[in-house]
């Protein structure tokens, strides 16, 4: 009994961390996670989704007729699901990372890939409802034809009640797909090359007693950018057509787009590749960043609770 203790604490450890990181990623980014919503969906043919000439013309726009408000739409389901989202990932990635530990000393990266990959998946399809609400939030803008929602709950309730329960769930496949893809590519990246870095320091002796490696804040940042870049350039097409699905119906209650084989015929059709990454900018300002400060709380917060569990 009491050896299961340890590989229980290690599991809610990661959980912990992992809220915390993603709690401070979204007070850090929001304004530009509105921005890229917003590019996300403008295909050219709304006319009442306002046009933005870049990111910092976006956020001064935003800020003159919207004030905070604007720049924060969203924010309560943004920190609600990033904060459950990565407490979730780490938990269920480091308890997958466990089982294929179970009877071998090292993973490969396929095993890092799959763990990243079942933990994306389950927390997509936890998740996917507070994302729904927090796209349709940002996308509030003055004049909009419908009425607006009120906040979180109100959105909830109204989606339920004009759209049926099902509406929870749109942008669900994109979703998974993002959510499996970019988290293993993020992950597996970002353990290789954390051990290539930690061999290069082993090389050179940078070692702290017990031979537990010793990386610095800006390791953790830069292997946190870098994984990051390689996961977005990969996967944010997903992105563009989950954001497109989730958007509200029009007053006559029809979706611009029925499903996801639709949203990407269309977007090639009347936009090209160019449509697929649309918002990329403010999305690589925002993100590259947020991943940097993401994992060095992680692993700040990760190594404080297991020096805490060792003393205890």
């Amino acid at each position: 009994m009491a050896a299961a203790s340890p590989k229980v604490n290690w599991q809610w450890e990661n959980a912990v961390a992992g809220s915390a990181a993603g709690l401070a990623t979204v007070i850090f980014s929001h304004p530009l996670d509105v921005v890229r919503t917003r590019f996300q969906v403008n295909d050219g043919q709304s006319h009442h989704l306002p046009n933005y000439k870049n990111t910092p013309q976006a956020l001064f726009t935003i800020a003159r007729s919207e004030g905070l408000r604007g720049l924060y739409a969203g924010f309560y389901p943004a920190v609600l699901g990033s904060t459950i989202s990565w407490g979730l990932y780490f938990y269920f990635y480091s308890k997958a990372k466990q089982r294929y530990l179970s009877n071998r000393n090292e993973l490969t990266p396929g095993l890092h890939l799959a763990s990243a990959a079942e933990a994306g998946g389950l927390v997509c399809l936890i998740t996917n409802p507070v994302w729904l609400v927090k796209t349709r939030l940002q996308l509030q803008t003055p004049g909009h034809q419908s009425r607006p929602y009120s906040g979180f709950h109100d959105a909830l309730k109204t989606v339920v009640k004009d759209e049926g329960w099902k509406a929870l769930y749109k942008g669900l496949v994109p979703g998974l797909y993002l959510q499996v893809t970019h988290g293993a590519i993020q992950f597996t990246a970002y353990e290789e090359l954390r051990k290539v870095l930690v061999n290069f320091r082993s090389e050179r002796s940078v070692l702290i007693s017990g031979g537990a490696e010793l990386l610095t804040t800006i390791d953790y940042a830069t292997l946190g950018a870098s994984s990051k870049l390689a996961a977005i350039l990969v996967t944010y097409p997903f992105q563009v057509i989950r954001a497109r699905l989730q958007q509200r119906p029009g007053i006559d209650g029809v979706p611009r787009y029925m499903d996801s084989w639709h949203a990407m015929k269309k977007t090639a059709r009347l936009e090209g590749l160019r449509g697929f990454y649309k918002g990329i900018t403010a999305n690589l300002v925002k993100n590259l960043p947020s991943a940097s400060l993401t994992f060095v709380v992680y692993e700040t917060i990760l190594n404080t609770l297991q020096l805490r569990r060792v003393k205890e």
